[in-house]
């Protein structure tokens, strides 16, 4: 039996408490049978882990949370070697730029959910992520400095007055063009 991995896990519960009353309609985490044809974090490991995340970008009333999660997350993945990469709006960061936003060129721009995925590491460590938008609290380790490093801020076409602030279920992805519906809410369509 698949399951999440528990960096997957507990991101989605700090989601969801940060955001209550959020759109899940593009959550997801594991892929269906058009995933396993290839290559992806969304299908299981050989120990039955999946280590990607989706998560719906309708946050409701704020609608330029979702741009600052992104940004937030992805100046934390320099620290938090759980993460690996994310996917959002058009762009990619990852390690391979220091977790700079870069043009993403796969089939789906992501612009209905926020894509993460995970390493190994997430698959035991659970602990929480200390990401501002949904703790309150500054993220650790990272300075003026290292953001500048980081590069150019994911911008929404929405203003935001939380941008280091906080407040405070798997169903499909919507990962590819297809966006069929299943009546196993857990898959992730391609």
């Amino acid at each position: 039996m698949a399951k999440l991995c528990k960096a997957g896990i507990q991101l989605r519960e700090q989601v969801d408490d940060a955001f209550p009353d959020r759109d899940r309609t593009s959550d997801g985490w594991i892929g269906d049978k058009r995933h396993s044809a290839r290559k992806s974090d969304h299908n299981p490991t050989a120990e039955g882990i999946v280590r990607a995340l989706d998560l719906d970008v309708d946050f409701r009333s704020h609608k330029a949370e979702p741009y600052d999660f992104a940004d937030q997350l992805r100046l934390l993945a320099r620290l938090d070697k759980r993460i690996s990469y994310i996917i959002f709006n058009g762009k990619i960061a990852s390690y391979k730029r220091n977790y700079k936003w870069r043009k993403y060129t796969g089939i789906n721009p992501h612009k209905t959910h926020i894509h993460i995925s995970f390493t190994a590491k997430g698959d035991s460590d659970g602990s929480m992520f200390e990401i501002p938008i949904l703790t309150g609290e500054p993220l650790n380790g990272t300075s003026k400095a290292s953001k500048r490093k980081l590069g150019k801020k994911l911008l929404s076409s929405w203003n935001s007055n939380l941008s280091s602030g906080g407040l405070g279920s798997s169903t499909y992805c919507k990962c590819c063009t297809c966006g069929k519906s299943s009546s196993n809410p857990s898959l992730v369509k391609s």
